[in-house]
């Protein structure tokens, strides 16, 4: 009988402890998931603070932006503020003649009526007489060419020189001039009277467009 109870106390005892056993492993099981939640909570925190610093970089847009524009604006010309649209075109251009100061030269002036453009180089310049057997074509000479940007209304200029008659001689009612770079002629009355002597068609000489006063 005494056997009996002492069996009966130690599986109460057994019982007991298992039970004891159970409970810490649930008070842990527990303890860990706390620790997971925290864990979660920071890195959310740390998700969002990361979020706010792109948020800051994301700012600086605007400013990559301005130096864009201000890199567009230096690369436009002269021409009034306008960017150029490129060589000037004979049709763009309003032609017109005055006697220059000095005995032998005339001014031929153009003027823009387009968009922005550029001139540079040479024109070319015929001279018809009906004196002659054929149309003279100047020579240039050996001045430099500038570049000359010219915006809507602008002018520039270039100088012809020629032999004058100093009485009877070729007269020359008009001239045909190309713009540099261009293909296309303009015709222009003139009144001028032209030496007539062995090698006088040497000294029929062109400026460069944007020489000479402007």
């Amino acid at each position: 009988m005494r056997a009996k109870k002492l069996t009966l106390t130690a599986l109460a005892l057994a019982a007991g402890l298992s039970l004891t056993a159970c409970q810490g492993n649930e008070d842990s099981a527990a303890g860990t998931s706390d620790s997971g939640a925290a864990s979660s909570s920071a890195s959310s925190s740390s998700d969002s603070t990361a979020t706010s610093g792109d948020g800051g970089t994301s700012d600086e847009t605007p400013t990559a932006a301005g130096g864009d524009s201000t890199a567009s604006e230096s690369a436009q010309g002269s021409g009034n503020g306008q960017i150029s649209t490129g060589a000037c075109k004979t049709s763009n251009l309003a032609f017109d003649t005055a006697h220059g100061m000095g005995e032998g030269t005339l001014l031929v002036s153009l003027r823009n009526t387009g968009d922005a453009c550029t001139l540079k180089g040479f024109p070319g310049v015929d001279l018809r007489s009906q004196d002659a057997s054929g149309p003279l074509s100047a020579k240039r000479s050996g001045l430099d060419a500038p570049v000359v940007d010219l915006g809507n209304g602008e002018t520039t200029r270039f100088t012809l020189h020629y032999p004058a008659a100093e009485g009877t001689g070729a007269y020359v009612s008009a001239i045909e001039v190309t713009p540099p770079n261009e293909t296309h002629s303009k015709a222009l009355s003139v009144s001028l009277r032209l030496q007539i002597s062995d090698g006088a068609d040497q000294e029929v000489v062109v400026d460069p467009v944007g020489t000479g006063k402007q």
